[in-house]
């Protein structure tokens, strides 16, 4: 699929001036992994290949805490649109060189949400028993899988929080920059914009990793340490209305 990737920009390309969803997205850590594009690519979706950087693709464990999920401009909902998430996530490119992330997993721990997720978006939420728990510059978050399964897939994340990110590398641009999502719709390609600022990251020590999210999500099991690790306060996100890779809007 011959294409030539946007740039890779700190700041959205595009605008989102009339937000389908609204929400925001608290004390994340981001974990990342190599991984062989000839791995992920057929667990990608159709009009997709796998995004690199110096030839080399990622698997990235996502933990945070998603926060008053809202449809259009009404306001996010405090109980059933604020909950903890870990998703399994890999990064994609589709033919008009649009970047994205494609989710193999988004564990969450709001059925309702779930259930509309799956449903309305086609996306691969599942039921799951969570929790974050912060203690001075230390975050834990734990995750055990309820429903559709496998049941008992559990998640656990220990960091620590350190110096800010002033000038993030190439690659955490890469893994953390993203600006829409790759997905299937009732058999059709969907790309889903989103704007936020810029990310304020922070540098992050690994203290714990006991995950089985990844190698349910159809993946290698990843080995060693993640090659980066990285921590962010967060950010308020506007998702745009669902479109054909290319900017079509969906009908």
């Amino acid at each position: 699929m011959p294409l030539t990737p946007e740039p890779i920009t700190a700041a959205p390309p595009r605008a989102a001036a009339s937000p389908l969803l609204t929400q925001s997205w608290l004390d994340l850590t981001f974990l990342h992994w190599p991984a062989d594009p000839l791995d992920v690519a057929p667990l990608l979706p159709a009009g997709t290949v796998p995004d690199t950087l110096d030839g080399v693709t990622y698997v990235g464990l996502v933990a945070f805490r998603m926060y008053r999920v809202g449809w259009f401009r009404l306001p996010g909902v405090p109980y059933l649109g604020t909950f903890p998430e870990t998703n399994v996530r890999l990064y994609s490119v589709d033919a008009q060189g649009q970047r994205g992330v494609v989710f193999r997993s988004l564990d969450a721990s709001r059925l309702i949400p779930v259930a509309v997720a799956r449903t309305a978006f086609r996306l691969p939420y599942l039921w799951s028993r969570m929790s974050i728990h912060r203690d001075d510059d230390t975050i834990t978050y734990v995750s055990t899988r309820r429903w559709p399964g496998p049941r008992g897939v559990h998640s656990r994340i220990t960091v620590r929080v350190g110096e800010p990110v002033d000038d993030p590398t190439e690659l955490e641009h890469f893994l953390t920059a993203r600006w829409g999502l790759h997905n299937t719709f009732f058999g059709r390609p969907m790309y889903l914009p989103n704007t936020h600022p810029r990310w304020p990251l922070h540098r992050a020590d690994l203290v714990e990793c006991d995950e089985e999210l990844v190698a349910s999500a159809g993946l290698p099991q990843p080995l060693g340490k993640p090659v980066s690790i990285l921590y962010s306060p967060g950010v308020s996100v506007r998702f745009g209305r669902p479109a054909r890779p290319g900017g079509i809007p969906t009908p």
